[in-house]
């Protein structure tokens, strides 16, 4: 073989060798890729084990990062406070004899090694943990609580004490006292007058004087089960040229799993458009004219009307609007005015914590005792009773859908029945 001939070869199976060994590593690399993408995709939860969000200093206090991986991958973990990187790296984290510089924001992340670097996971949602250096917590749920639920507050005291009266205060007005040992306070039917921040107060005597000790405030959200809908109206170019509108029912549904469905209902000129429909939303005839809609939990008859929202030049007369019969009353409060007696109070000091803390500090003097109706709409409130929309229950069947006017208490429904405009769906 003469040497260019040989050189020639060389170099040819050299470059074979060498795109061989490329296709082999982009083969490697695609198949590496989309596992390292959807492990990047994964969030982890953490949730309080052992303790509460808001505990006493020197308690401990246990959090457990969940990833929820489905290829069964194994990862080490990362821990955060804020913005700080803690060291330790296992599934659960113990805060042993927490102090009040422990408290804050903490979240974790998933982290692994691949043949291609590490892996994380993204970063999970945070929970706040408090430590309060006081003698009195006010445990509340973690979740908000629903209009009609029940809702169980704890007035937990750092060491037993022998009470004798316990106080439940919302916004700095008084609205529970209860006389005994039970530290249990319990609130029944709650409505969203009831949200608020909430405090407690427990008092016992020692030789003739009492001694009170107050927990810092802590917020209680109530939330509706079913907000009152806001409807929305769209005709963008691409619907005019079919002759057409968008009409679209915003609600909140805040119903606990399993959640029943919701129906959607929408009206013109209080005429009803075509049947119900599970989407919350519809296309209807592009036509001027006064718009509504109602979301209806059928399992549970709860039901709400939109406002009406006009579109487009309207004449003739008088818009009617969905109605129908409606019973409201005026909410009675827990407890009425009452000025507890007023006592002597003693400051109790925490000889056991070696670090400086701010402990909740006694009363002096009982927060006003008058108590303020407070209305629906947000602040400022009003210092009286406003008629506000009521929830109410339709007996009819879906096809025979009874109309509500949601601005008065008691309404005669209107003679005769409306019928479909079934000419605006076309």
């Amino acid at each position: 073989m003469n040497p260019p001939e040989f050189l020639f070869l060389t170099i040819r199976t050299f470059t074979m060798d060498t795109v061989t060994s490329l296709l082999v590593i982009s083969t490697l690399l695609q198949l590496v890729a989309p596992e390292a993408h959807s492990e990047t995709e994964l969030k982890p939860t953490v949730e309080i084990v052992t303790g509460a969000s808001r505990i006493f200093s020197g308690e401990t206090v246990r959090l457990r990062c969940d990833i929820h991986d489905e290829h069964g991958s194994v990862w080490n973990h990362q821990w955060f406070r804020e913005s700080e990187m803690l060291p330790q790296t296992e599934r659960v984290l113990i805060l042993w004899n927490i102090k009040m510089k422990d408290g804050g924001n903490y979240y974790c992340k998933g982290v692994r090694k691949t043949k291609v670097g590490d892996r994380y996971t993204l970063q999970s949602l945070p929970v706040e943990i408090n430590v309060d250096g006081g003698w009195a917590i006010l445990q509340a749920p973690t979740h908000p609580s629903l209009v009609g639920d029940t809702l169980s507050l704890l007035c937990r005291l750092r060491e037993k004490f022998p009470i004798q009266e316990t106080i439940l205060y919302k916004d700095g007005v008084e609205v529970m006292r209860q006389i005994g040992p039970n530290l249990n306070l319990t609130l029944s039917n709650v409505s969203l007058e009831d949200k608020g921040m909430y405090s407690c107060r427990a008092s016992w005597d020692i030789q003739r004087r009492t001694v009170s000790v107050v927990s810092v405030a802590t917020y209680v959200e109530v939330l509706e089960v079913l907000t009152k809908p806001v409807l929305e109206i769209t005709t963008d170019p691409r619907l005019r040229e079919i002759n057409k509108m968008k009409l679209t029912c915003h609600v909140q549904y805040n119903a606990r799993a399993p959640a029943p469905p919701i129906s959607f209902y929408f009206y013109k000129n209080g005429i009803r458009l075509g049947t119900a429909t599970s989407e919350n939303h519809d296309l209807v005839r592009l036509s001027p004219g006064q718009f509504s809609c109602r979301a209806k939990v059928l399992a549970s008859g709860l039901s709400k009307l939109s406002e009406p929202k006009i579109y487009g030049q309207t004449t003739g007369a008088h818009m009617a609007h969905p109605r129908g019969p409606v019973l409201s009353s005026p909410r009675l409060h827990r407890a009425s005015a009452m000025q507890p007696s007023m006592t002597q109070h003693i400051t109790l000091s925490l000889d056991s914590v070696q670090h400086a803390e701010k402990p909740s500090q006694p009363v002096q003097g009982t927060p006003s005792a008058t108590v303020h109706t407070m209305t629906v709409a947000t602040p400022p409130a009003s210092d009286h009773i406003t008629s506000h929309e009521s929830t109410h229950t339709d007996t009819d069947s879906d096809d025979n859908d009874e109309f509500q006017d949601e601005s008065v208490q008691f309404l005669t429904p209107a003679a005769g029945k409306a019928t479909e405009d079934n000419s605006d769906l076309h």
